[in-house]
């Protein structure tokens, strides 16, 4: 109880939660876009970046120096800003123009910031 007590404080949990939560939600609208070939690339690009984007910050949690805490985080951050990547093109190209696209582009822009934070502040100390 006091290592999760710990780990809230510093908003840990959150972001473990958050992370997960944005890649079932995008892997949820992935099974709105109708099949093609050009959309299945796009599909299968976003699905390994977003999915890799939780699963590394979940990784990054149990580090064995800061130097790998740096490392993870700055895969974790190369993720979401290609995850950000692809609903864009999404957007851009019409395959999807919904609500909840829009509101997927803004976490995956609010993620990019908060990893990007967290890269530089690592970097630093």
């Amino acid at each position: 109880m006091k290592v999760k007590r710990q780990r809230e404080k510093m908003g840990d949990i959150d972001l473990l939660e958050r992370t997960f939560d944005f890649a079932v939600r995008v892997v949820r609208f992935l099974k709105c876009i109708p099949y093609s070939k050009e959309n299945d690339v796009i599909r299968y690009q976003l699905a390994k970046s977003v999915t890799s984007v939780g699963a590394n910050y979940e990784e990054s949690q149990a580090s064995s120096s800061r130097e790998d805490f740096y490392y993870k985080i700055g895969i974790v951050l190369r993720e979401a800003r290609e995850s950000n990547y692809w609903l864009r093109i999404i957007k851009a190209v019409g395959i999807g123009s919904s609500a909840e696209l829009n509101a997927l582009i803004q976490e995956s822009e609010e993620l990019k910031n908060i990893f990007g934070s967290i890269f530089a502040k690592s970097r630093t100390t």
